[in-house]
């Protein structure tokens, strides 16, 4: 007998009779070649044009659409259905796409410690190629048949792959968890046993992998390493945080302390560095304002907003609403270099409302989202509370006393007298004028408080270059390298 979960619009409705055959509705089993999976998690379902791959996390424009719903487990005798009603990135229903030919294919998102649809252990049906008309009903089965399989790893001479068992995390979690960290080691490491080298720490973009490690040139200075930018609630961004648990300390205190131990590095705040872009930028300026004595510079480009007046567009302090601005218009989150909007933020928050569970934004493992989990409070639920609401965009100005600990440009300016003296020579930061997110804005605010210190003067780095957009610019890898090999005095 088929017990049948049918959920629309993440509600429990009947099962569909006569009555319901107009619309869509999506019928998702297992297969019989896949296990069970053991909890609850996210059913997704995305289309593309006949011909081409549907994307689960594909912003746009247009933006390939995405609906979802919850299931609450998934058994073999389990029929899950994503009905015509659900909300529907980037905006309607699913009744509501014009009929004609489909790439379909549905995801079962349940992996805890990976927020991505495509994480290990997910769940994935074949793309079906479907005719879809939802005024004449259209009933469409699909057959979660395989798993999104772990990465494949292979140890070279040159570049080593490490999942180091965190106690921090794993007391944070209640579960065991690791620290997924990529290393690139000097060239001539194995043949010259007695050399010592120093660290650099390299934050990729948003959710960048451990794994493109392997894309990382050695250098025969530096043992360096690339930090997993992915974790419960998607990008950890390497901080400690309320919602990601302790990732600042499980860096330093277990995992680089490991790194040091294992590949003959000099173990010295001299010889340590930070180094990223974009969400890059950001972790590798916290990390060396929140372990001002830990690290010895960092060179951080486009960062993510280092001030949280300006968020992207939004004053997090002042504004009412984070989807419009208080001209009343739709606030844009993408740019082109010529000031054309390409999408706003509440249409970023639509895919992020169709990826989280319950339709919750702040659950989604995207941009917006891991910023709240980042900077955010953890709420009675354990989940991050959300620093707006997911369909109207009111800010809750409750939750602004815990942001402001992550807001960089306030934690310098209140603490500088003590944070001065320790950053002496360490920050650099460069970002485009024309920046695609509009990072810039808070750059200037950054760079506008820091020039104002007196006591002592600030001695740093911070370029805003004109024209340039999010990645179009800033110091080359050479320049960055050197720079760091000078101050640690390593040759």
């Amino acid at each position: 007998m088929i017990r049948r979960f049918v959920l629309a619009a993440g509600l429990l409705a009947a099962a569909a009779g006569p009555a319901a055959a107009a619309g869509l509705r999506f019928e998702v089993r297992l297969g019989p070649k896949v296990a069970p999976p053991p909890g609850p998690g996210r059913l997704l379902v995305a289309l593309a044009r006949a011909g081409e791959r549907p994307r689960f996390t594909d912003t746009g424009p247009p933006g390939c659409p995405v609906a979802g719903t919850d299931v609450a487990a998934f058994s073999r005798d389990t029929v899950a259905v994503l009905g015509g009603g659900a909300l529907l990135f980037p905006a309607g229903t699913l009744d509501g796409l014009p009929a004609g030919e489909y790439a379909v294919q549905a995801v079962f998102a349940h992996n805890r410690d990976i927020n991505h649809p495509s994480a290990p252990g997910n769940l994935r049906s074949a793309v079906a190629t479907v005719r879809l008309d939802p005024k004449a009903g259209t009933t469409v089965p699909l057959t979660l048949a395989d798993v999104f399989p772990e990465p494949a790893l292979k140890d070279t001479k040159t570049h080593k792959f490490l999942s180091v068992p965190s106690k921090l995390l794993s007391d944070f979690h209640g579960r065991p968890m690791v620290y997924r960290v990529g290393v690139a080691l000097p060239p001539d490491f194995d043949k010259q046993p007695d050399r010592k080298y120093a660290l650099l720490v390299q934050i990729g973009g948003f959710g960048s992998r451990y794994i493109h490690a392997e894309e990382m040139p050695p250098d025969p200075r530096f043992v360096q390493i690339l930090l997993d930018g992915a974790g419960p609630f998607g990008d950890p961004y390497q901080v400690n945080s309320a919602n990601n648990g302790p990732y600042g300390d499980a860096l330093v205190k277990e995992v680089i302390p490991y790194v040091e131990r294992t590949f003959r590095c000099l173990g010295t705040p001299r010889a340590r560095f930070t180094t990223g872009g974009s969400t890059g930028g950001w972790v590798s300026l916290a990390l060396q304002v929140f372990y001002p004595d830990y690290f010895n510079g960092c060179w951080s480009q486009c960062p993510d907003g280092v001030d949280f007046r300006a968020l992207e567009l939004i004053d997090v302090y002042d504004d009412a609403n984070a989807y419009v601005n208080r001209f009343g218009f739709e606030r844009p989150a993408k740019r082109t270099a010529d000031g054309d909007t390409v999408y706003t933020v509440r249409h970023e928050c639509r895919i992020e409302r169709a990826l989280g569970r319950s339709g919750r934004w702040e659950l989604s493992g995207r941009d917006w989202a891991c910023w709240n989990a980042v900077y955010g409070p953890r709420g009675k639920d354990g989940l991050p509370v959300p620093l707006w609401d997911g369909e109207t965009g009111a800010i809750d100005k409750a939750v602004l006393k815990h942001w402001r600990q992550y807001d960089l440009r306030d934690v310098l300016d209140r603490n500088w007298p003590a944070l001065g003296p320790r950053l002496a020579g360490k920050i650099h930061v460069w970002v485009g004028e024309a920046d695609d997110y509009f990072l810039n804005n808070a750059v200037h605010r950054l760079r506008d408080a820091l020039a104002r210190k007196t006591d002592p003067k600030f001695d740093g780095e911070i370029r805003i270059e004109l024209r340039a957009g999010h990645t179009d610019g800033g110091w080359t890898r050479r320049q960055i390298l050197d720079a760091m090999a000078a101050r640690a005095g390593v040759r």
